[in-house]
C-alpha cells in the first residue's frame, strides 16, 4: 500500500505545522483512522497507511490555507502515494472529489467528527473517560457549540461509510480514550 513511514510523515507534518492544536488534531485523526482501518477497512495491513492519511490530511492548512489540500496532495503524489493523496483530496465534500475507496470515505467520516468529539471532551470533568455517543449527538444539535465543525460533513461521512452515526461515534471514542493524556482529553478535573 504505502511506502511512506509514519516517522517520515510526522517529520513532514511538523515541518509544515507549528501549532500544538493542529498537531494534536493530526494525531487524533491518525488514531481514529488506525481504528477505522480495523473497523471499516481492509484490516491490519492498512492500519499504517490509513493512520498516515489521517495524520497528513491537514498538513498544509497552517502555512497555505488558501491552497489546502493541494500542497500535501502534490507532496504525496511526488512520492507515488496516490491512495493517500486521493483520500486527502476528498476529505471535504464541497471539493467534489469522488469517494472511490473505504479509505476516502473513512477519512471524511473521521476528520470533523474526531475534532468535534475532542471539543466535547474538553468541557467534561473527566474528559473522554465516560463520554457517550448520546452526549456527542446532543451537542451536534447545538449549532453554537463548536460552530466551526460542519455538521453536514459529520452526517455525510457516516452516510458514505454506511455506518450508524451512534456506532461510529462510539468507535471513535473507544479509539481516542487510551490516548487521553497525549491528546489533552483528560477533562477539566472539576
Amino acid at each position: 500500500m504505502s511506502t511512506l513511514t509514519r516517522d517520515e510523515a510526522w517529520d513532514h507534518l511538523t515541518s509544515w505545522t507549528d501549532t500544538d492544536s493542529l498537531r494534536r488534531h493530526a494525531r487524533a485523526v491518525e488514531i481514529s483512522m488506525r481504528a477505522a482501518a480495523l473497523a471499516y477497512g481492509p484490516g491490519e495491513e492498512a492500519v499504517e497507511a490509513w493512520g498516515i492519511a489521517g495524520m497528513l490530511h491537514d498538513a498544509d492548512y497552517e502555512k497555505w490555507p488558501e491552497e489546502h489540500p493541494n500542497k500535501i496532495v502534490a507532496w504525496l503524489r511526488e512520492r507515488d502515494e496516490e491512495d493517500l493523496a486521493h483520500a486527502i483530496s476528498a476529505h471535504y465534500t464541497q471539493w467534489g472529489v469522488a469517494y472511490d475507496s473505504a479509505l476516502d470515505r473513512a477519512l471524511l467520516a473521521c476528520d470533523e467528527l474526531t475534532g468535534f468529539i475532542m471539543a466535547c471532551c474538553y468541557l467534561r470533568p473527566d474528559g473522554v473517560a465516560s463520554i457517550k455517543p448520546k452526549s456527542v449527538k446532543k451537542k451536534l444539535k447545538d449549532k453554537k457549540f463548536a460552530a466551526g465543525v460542519e455538521r453536514h460533513e459529520v452526517h455525510e461521512g457516516a452516510r458514505l461509510l454506511e455506518v450508524e452515526l451512534t456506532d461510529h461515534i462510539q468507535m471513535l471514542i473507544d479509539a481516542l480514550r487510551p490516548h487521553a493524556a497525549e491528546l489533552g482529553l483528560e477533562g477539566t478535573g472539576s
